[in-house]
């Protein structure tokens, strides 16, 4: 299909992390690796909570779906990824390209409304014991849920829509290991401002909103932490929330580095690394840290 002198790309090529056959190699058993780790590990967590009614709580609900969220997101990057390590550049059809960037944009998005919304769930839990079961509800947690994944969906359209929008007819390689907005921008003959601004503006929002949440209710956790007279109450009441927050500050560390600094101040390879971290690394951690550091998950699997 023609344009002039012009030839629509009806493919792309990803490049994936090296051209070096032997670090290829290497890199795909590594990855393999840790992508069955991902889905095991993610999947005993959603059958353990499912299964010991100790762990039907909302805490656990969220934490059901965040995995759930990080088993797609990693599934929507590492197969092809891992293709890439077993040949020299893989070959993906355009709606393909489009799919797959709608798919880690829904799954990533999902999962920081989930975040925010277990901050929301610790403050509660923390500074307002006596209303928890008012204010965590199952309704409240299923509308919470809900909105998590009608928000990916929606920034998701937002990204597509705007990749929808572009034309591609010239260079097809894409310099990265999946479908990125940013690279495929870079490769349209036809983007325009509009096309940049408003996904870094949805995408820029949501980061904000939720940071926001999340900071605001960890402040009042604090305070209500420190007013507490004894050292074990105040043990008791930070352990339920060092999981959480160290699978925020894991997740939102690396998506800052992407989305927020500026791009004249990182490579395109730091680019990929940060991205292998908070695409596929951190779905795998996940379940680690809610399951190690968790007395009630352990307790569950035991059982």
């Amino acid at each position: 299909m023609g344009t002039g002198n012009c030839t629509m790309v009806t493919e792309f090529i990803i490049l994936g992390l090296t051209e070096n056959a032997t670090i290829r190699t290497i890199l795909f058993v590594v990855f393999i690796g840790i992508y069955v780790v991902t889905l095991v590990g993610n999947v005993t967590i959603i059958m353990l909570i499912r299964s010991s009614s100790q762990l039907h709580t909302p805490m656990y609900l969220f934490l059901c779906h965040l995995a759930f969220v990080d088993i797609g997101y990693s599934s929507s990057v590492t197969p092809v990824m891992l293709m890439g390590f077993l040949r020299k550049g893989t070959f993906i059809p355009v709606a393909g390209c489009i799919a797959q960037l709608c798919s880690v944009v829904t799954f990533g998005t999902a999962e920081c409304f989930l975040l925010a919304a277990m901050a929301y769930d610790r403050y509660v839990a923390i500074c307002w014991p006596l209303l928890y079961s008012t204010l965590m509800s199952p309704g409240i947690c299923m509308l919470s849920v809900g909105a998590s994944y009608l928000g990916g969906c929606v920034n998701a359209w937002t990204f597509t829509g705007c990749l929808l929008s572009l034309s591609f007819c010239g260079p097809n390689k894409v310099n990265h290991f999946f479908c990125d907005y940013s690279p495929l921008l870079q490769l349209s003959c036809s983007h325009d401002f509009t096309s940049e601004i408003i996904p870094a503006i949805s995408s820029g929002s949501i980061i904000v909103v939720t940071v926001f949440v999340i900071a605001v209710s960890y402040v009042y956790i604090l305070i209500t932490i420190l007013r507490i007279h004894s050292p074990e109450g105040r043990h008791k009441a930070f352990s339920t929330c060092t999981s959480h927050l160290t699978a925020v500050i894991l997740f939102y560390g690396t998506i800052t580095f992407i989305y927020v600094m500026p791009k004249s101040s990182y490579s395109t390879d730091q680019n990929k690394v940060v991205s292998v971290f908070y695409t596929v690394v951190i779905p795998m951690l996940n379940p680690l840290i809610y399951s190690l550091r968790n007395k009630e998950v352990n307790e569950a699997m035991r059982k």
